[in-house]
This record gives C-alpha cells, sequence and structure tokens, in this order.
C-alpha cells in the first residue's frame, strides 16, 4: 500500500529509478501518459514511438507477445556515428587513409539486418566479414560493392578459399586472413588451380591482454592468430613462393565488449608495430585492422565493468587512428585504411524485446497476530518471540533466530515430532518476520550484504510469456546483463520488487540480475498487477541473442516486426517474420507432425472401440491437436 504522506511519483522519478539515461543512448523517453518511447536515431525527441501502443497496435494484427521489434533508423544512426567519428579523428590528424569498417555477420546473421546494414553502410562502403563457409556464401550473395571489404575469417578448407578467389571475378574484394600456418598451402594451391592472385592477410596474436567475459579470447591462449615468429615463418614462406606481394592486411582482434580505453590503447600499440615491421620487411599491406571490441555500455555506468564501456566512440576513433598514424610517421611509411569489425556496437540497440508477464507469485504476507498453541513445539514459541524482536529493530538478531528455529521445526516435523498444522503455523510466523526484516531493511541506509540474498527471497516472482534461453541466452550463459523495465504505468510509483521468471520449466529460467545505478540489483521495481495486462521490455538485445538462442522446452523463435520512420516522424510497423509454431519446432526435433496427428488418432479409435471416449469427443481431440500444432509455441 502506497504511504499517503510520500510525495507524488512521476515519470522523472521512473526514468531515474530505471536509469534510461544512463544507458538508453539517447534513444528513450518517458511520455506524459507514462510510457516508454523509443526515439529512432533520425528523428526529433518529439517524435518518439510508444512501446505500450506499439504492442497493443500489433495484438490489434493479431501479433500476440512476445514480440522482438527492430528499429532500423537506430541502426542506421549507429553506423552513421561510428563512420563520422573515424573520418573526423582522420582529418584532424590530416590521415592519409579511408576508413573501412566492416560487420562481422555473427553477430546477427538475420537477412533483414545484413540488408539494412549493407542499405546503411552505403555511404562509407562498409563491408561484411564473415567467420565460417555459410557465412561467406551470405556475404559474397549479399554485398554489392567494389570499395567494400569482405574479410574471411576462421579456419578454412579448400572450398572456402576458392569460393573467395571466385568472388573477384564479379568485383568483390575478399582478404582471406591467414590464421594458421597449415592454410597457407591451401590457399597457394587454390591460387595456382585458379591463376588467381589472392589478396591476403594475417592475423597476429598480441601479447596484449583482453578484458571482461572474452579475455580468455586473447593472449597465449588465443583460439586464433599467429605468434610473432610465426608471422616471421609465413612472411619468410610467402616471399621464397612470390607471393609477398599478396599480404596487405594485418589483422588483431583484443575480445569483444572491451570495457576499458587502456586495453585498446595497449593492443593498438602493439598491433602498429606489427604492421610497420610487416612493411620493413617487403610486404606491400595497406590495411590495418583493428578488429571488434567496441562495447556497448549495458548497465550504463561508463565504467570498465564486463557490462559496460568507460569510453565514446569518438575517444575509441582518436586512439585508433593515432596509434597508427604515429607509427607510420616515425617509419616514413603511408598511412594504411582502417578496418574496424564493430558488430555489437553497431546492432545492440536497435532491437526490443516486448514480453508480457502471465501471473504473479507472491510470498505468504499474512499479518494476523499469531499465537501459539499449548502444545505447539518450542521452535514455534521461539518464532513467535523473535516476530516481536523485529519490531524493536533487532532484525540482525531476529533474522538469525528465524533460521535456526525454523531448521528445528523441520527436523521435528520429518520425525513425526510436530504436525503439519504446526509446521504451517511455523511457517507463517517466519514469514512475517523475513517480512519484516524486510521492512527494516527498506528504512535502513547501510543493511548487512548478508541480507542481499533475503531481498531476492522475498522478491515476488513475475511469470513472463518468453523464454530466457530462447531471446535473451547470454543472461544465463555468462551472466550478461540487458536492461529491462516495464514499458508502462511509469507515472505510477512501483511498490513490489520482484524477479522474472520464464515459461521453461527450468531453474536457470529466471532474470535475477537487473541494472542498477551502481552495481547490479537482485530485483526488479514492478507495480502491484491490478488485473490488466502488464509489459516489460529488454533492451539492446540486437547482438547475438537470436543466433545463440536454442529451443529448451521447445519454444521457438518469436515474432519479429520492424518499425520505420518517415521524415515527419510518422512510423509504419511490418511484421518481417511469424514466429515459430509448434508444428515447426518439433520438426527441429525430427517428429513428423504428421505421424504424430496419425498416433493420436489410432489410440482415440481404440478408446472408442473400449467405451472410454465417444466419436464426438475424439473429434473434438484432433481438432485441439491439430491446431495447437499450427500455433504460437508461447501462450496466446
Amino acid at each position: 500500500m502506497v504511504d499517503p504522506s510520500m510525495p507524488k511519483w512521476t515519470v522523472h522519478d521512473s526514468a531515474h529509478l530505471y536509469g534510461i539515461s544512463d544507458w538508453g543512448a539517447g534513444l528513450l523517453q518517458i511520455n506524459a501518459g507514462g510510457n516508454l518511447e523509443i526515439i529512432p536515431a533520425t528523428t526529433t525527441p518529439s517524435s518518439g514511438i510508444d512501446l505500450s501502443k506499439l504492442a497493443e497496435e500489433l495484438q490489434e494484427e493479431g501479433i500476440d507477445l512476445p514480440v522482438l521489434v527492430r528499429f532500423p533508423d537506430i541502426l542506421h544512426g549507429h553506423i552513421q556515428r561510428l563512420a563520422s567519428a573515424m573520418t573526423k579523428a582522420m582529418e584532424a590528424m590530416e590521415y592519409q587513409g579511408k576508413f573501412r569498417g566492416v560487420f562481422p555477420i555473427k553477430v546477427n546473421q538475420q537477412r533483414h539486418v545484413i540488408q539494412d546494414v549493407i542499405e546503411f553502410g552505403k555511404c562509407c562502403h562498409l563491408g561484411l566479414e564473415a567467420g565460417s563457409k555459410p557465412e561467406l556464401l551470405i556475404v559474397l550473395a549479399m554485398l554489392d560493392d567494389p570499395e567494400a571489404l569482405i574479410i574471411c575469417n576462421g579456419y578454412k578448407d579448400t572450398e572456402y578459399i576458392e569460393t573467395a578467389f571466385l568472388t573477384q571475378k564479379i568485383g568483390r574484394k575478399p582478404i582471406i586472413v591467414i590464421e594458421s600456418t597449415h592454410e597457407l598451402e591451401r590457399i597457394i594451391a587454390v591460387s595456382e588451380k585458379t591463376g588467381i592472385r589472392p589478396h591476403l592477410g594475417i592475423r597476429a596474436n598480441l601479447a596484449t591482454q583482453g578484458q571482461g567475459h572474452w579475455q580468455s579470447s586473447t593472449g597465449d591462449q588465443a583460439k586464433f592468430g599467429l605468434s610473432a615468429s610465426a608471422i616471421v615463418d609465413v612472411v619468410s614462406w610467402l616471399s621464397e613462393r612470390g607471393y609477398l606481394d599478396c599480404l596487405e592486411l594485418l589483422h588483431f582482434h583484443i575480445g569483444s565488449q572491451v570495457p576499458g580505453i587502456a586495453t585498446f590503447k595497449d593492443a593498438l600499440r602493439e598491433g602498429a608495430q606489427f604492421y610497420v615491421e610487416l612493411c620493413s620487411m617487403g610486404a606491400p599491406m595497406g590495411y590495418f585492422d583493428v578488429g571488434g571490441g567496441l562495447g556497448v555500455d549495458y548497465d550504463g555506468s561508463s565504467t570498465p565493468s564486463a557490462n559496460s564501456r568507460n569510453y565514446t566512440n569518438t575517444e575509441y576513433a582518436w586512439d585508433v587512428v593515432s596509434a597508427i598514424h604515429g607509427r607510420c610517421e616515425e617509419r616514413n611509411i603511408p598511412h594504411p585504411h582502417i578496418v574496424t569489425e564493430s558488430g555489437r556496437a553497431t546492432v545492440a540497440h536497435h532491437a526490443v524485446l516486448m514480453f508480457d508477464v502471465l501471473g504473479v507469485h507472491q510470498h505468504p504476507n499474512d499479518r494476523t497476530d499469531i499465537v501459539p498453541e499449548p502444545d505447539d513445539p518450542e521452535p514455534i514459541k521461539t518464532l513467535a518471540k523473535a516476530r516481536k524482536s523485529v519490531h524493536q529493530n533487532r532484525f540482525k538478531e531476529g533474522y538469525h533466530i528465524a533460521l535456526d528455529a525454523r531448521q528445528k521445526l523441520l527436523q521435528m516435523f520429518n520425525l513425526g515430532m510436530a504436525t503439519l498444522t504446526q509446521r504451517a503455523r511455523g511457517e507463517r510466523l517466519f514469514w512475517q518476520i523475513l517480512r519484516n526484516i524486510g521492512e527494516q531493511i527498506d528504512a535502513s541506509d547501510f543493511p548487512p550484504e548478508e541480507f542481499d540474498v533475503l531481498v531476492q527471497t522475498l522478491a515476488d516472482t513475475y511469470i513472463c510469456n518468453f523464454s530466457i534461453f530462447q531471446s535473451v541466452p547470454d543472461t544465463w550463459a555468462i551472466d550478461q546483463l540487458f536492461p529491462i523495465m516495464p514499458i508502462h504505468r511509469l507515472d505510477e510509483r512501483p511498490t513490489r520488487s520482484a524477479v522474472l521468471g520464464d515459461l521453461t520449466c527450468d531453474s536457470d529460467g529466471k532474470l535475477d540480475h537487473f541494472v542498477g545505478s551502481q552495481t547490479a540489483k537482485r530485483t526488479l521495481n514492478v507495480h502491484e498487477p491490478n488485473g490488466k495486462a502488464y509489459r516489460f521490455g529488454a533492451f539492446l538485445v540486437g547482438a547475438y541473442q537470436e543466433t545463440l538462442g536454442d529451443l529448451h522446452n521447445l519454444f521457438g523463435d518469436t515474432h519479429v516486426a520492424c518499425v520505420r520512420t518517415n521524415e515527419h516522424g510518422e512510423h509504419r510497423l511490418t511484421l518481417l517474420s511469424q514466429g515459430d509454431t509448434i508444428k515447426k519446432v518439433l520438426g527441429y526435433v525430427k517428429y513428423r507432425p504428421d505421424h504424430l496427428v496419425q498416433l493420436v488418432k489410432t489410440s482415440s479409435e481404440h478408446a472408442i472401440e473400449s467405451g472410454q471416449i465417444t466419436s464426438e469427443e475424439s473429434a473434438r481431440l484432433l481438432n485441439a491437436y491439430e491446431n495447437a500444432l499450427e500455433s504460437y509455441t508461447y501462450l496466446e
């Protein structure tokens, strides 16, 4: 219940509580009606798109939540900002090379995303990076810009290499990055077979160690890349066979989601030295590829923590350009074109997952004064006394007493020394104590750290219509934080604390870490259920999540919609793809729906013969079964 003496809650309070100005990158605002709005990059703040109304609009079109919504205008803005930052840094330093970014399609291979990346990247000849043969086939077909690069990373067989070579015949520029010395023989063999001189790059394994979730992918234990001695051997090998003139690019990678700019500075210094040394060894070079790693500030803290970054695009661009500029000037070497492989920072912000709440589980909140019965065991009487001590602000002591007494009561119940009624009475007392302690913690400026778990224990569980494993798998796999908040009722005070449970029957199918002002919070501030629809948004989910998602409990892909705006700020909603039906996901795991229908039909016929079911009931069962096969895997 809201205390009437408390000041009126405003949308500004919600904006501060959920930190949208910290992690939202200027793309979010709350309107006067308390609904969250997306501000596409090419529109003004006054033309924000109301997410709550968008959800209603989708449902009017027969598209139920959960829905992944793309905002291509945001994607466009991110491509432009990075290109602009790099260009301005180059102009300021009178840099002679050009910016030639590429987008690594492993970050999001969805066709609509790749089409938008190519279209919006035409202004700066944005290329694509492929890390596998299937990805190369996508790139070869989709990218039609002779000035845009195709960077071929990953391990390669002969077919991969030959396909890359032949793309030169249709006006593409593929650069095959040598990841290991084992690839050299195949590369030269394909060149001699096709008569095509290759464009080659070499991936250096830097000694500089990365940061964050992926720091183990760098340094001496890196999966890809050549050591200094291996690079010298490759240069010698190419020179002896007359292919050194094909070596054009140096590539290195310091890891995905690099949170600290100091890591980039160290890597760039080392990488720049590799580049000029290769030039001095006779390789023509011409491209300096700094790889990916440009981070996203998921938690809004602007710190070098794993879920943030402590630098801007401008600072990043300046450091990249100045590192290679300075070293080339010292050695009188022409400035190379600069290649970046920024993926996460390009697409993360452009996608939002909207999902609704199906139900709420709350722990007992009975405030009735419970008086122990004369024959109650001692732990119940102890709990009754502890409940009173909590009111005297002795919550830490009361907490320890309550835990001990409850454990003793459970032991007595298991031994047959306490009845079920007595156990229930003790449980009610125990939860009253925890509730009272929770109120004391809320009123305390510096609650003890041991109560962090208690805060989560007392939290409600909001059961939500989505699958963590399908839509935000990195929250489960690597403890990635994604900003999550209600998309409406933001002009109301959120009076509950909750964790979010998904539809899977898995104990890991819950979100229990949320973006906070300083550190991650164990619970999310939410509103009291009011009998109406309650909806959340998960933000910054445009990178990696769709391809990494799995079919846990056979929850499939969600619906995907696209919202584009015109020059007047008017938006147009398009359904890009229907979410998976049950029939489709059963096919993924090798079931034939028609065979399943036949099995049910056969069972029904046998049941009719034995009098267990009528013909009408059998027909309804079969009709319901066949309809279910065509339905959304999520609840409708």
